[in-house]
């Protein structure tokens, strides 16, 4: 049975830090590999799509601890689980959808986002991939970790389920549901290339999960 993406997270609230951390091939290893890449410069400005509870600012924060955090998560319980993780910590969290949450111009040194944009479509990622692009400064990036799907085939099929699933149970919203759609890596790169990101480089992967940096010239 589908469930509404903020109910899927609310529901698994506990535990779901354990769950990622060890459960998911790599995550011991890519949350703080993916937390090194971020800039370091003091109050430099970061923007996090789909922030959840933090994973991936627990370590920069450390290193970090006067960078400007915006997050962006549908889930209110998650924001209020970081929230309380980080209480002197310089951050700004939006409950919403980041693909409607206005991000303005020229304002972010980096963005980020970890395992949470493989449930979107190549054409909705288009359009907050552009809209991302311009919200970064001059030689900002764009550091997404996320898992990828193996082939063309398989990136198919979790559509086609997807739409199936939806017609059986008589969903024809547009909310989100939660039920993993990722691209192949060569198609999310596709992806960013067209939104105008100039260059675009895998950093490192682990398994079906790999980190991809997207620099603004």
């Amino acid at each position: 049975m589908l469930e509404k993406m903020n109910d899927f997270f609310k529901a698994r609230l506990d535990g779901y830090d354990e769950h990622m951390l060890t459960e998911i091939e790599g995550a011991s290893e890519f949350y703080a590999f993916t937390a090194a890449q971020l800039p370091t410069e003091k109050e430099c400005h970061i923007l996090d799509l789909g922030c959840g509870t933090g994973l991936e600012l627990e370590k920069y924060i450390c290193v970090n601890p006067a960078a400007q955090i915006t997050g962006i998560d549908l889930s209110a319980e998650m924001l209020d689980k970081l929230k309380a993780k980080f209480p002197d910590s310089n951050l700004n969290l939006i409950c919403g959808s980041y693909f409607d949450a206005p991000f303005g111009e020229d304002c972010f040194d980096a963005a980020v986002s970890v395992e949470s944009l493989h449930h979107f479509t190549a054409d909705a990622k288009l359009m907050l991939y552009q809209k991302l692009y311009t919200s970064l400064k001059r030689n900002g990036y764009f550091i997404l970790t996320d898992y990828f799907a193996e082939s063309e085939a398989a990136e198919m099929e979790y559509f086609e389920n997807l739409r199936r699933l939806k017609k059986e149970q008589g969903i024809d919203d547009n909310e989100f549901y939660h039920y993993d759609t990722p691209l192949t890596v060569e198609h999310e790169i596709n992806v960013l290339k067209n939104a105008g990101f100039s260059k675009v480089e895998i950093l490192h992967k682990w398994g079906a999960t790999y980190c991809i940096k997207s620099s603004r010239p």
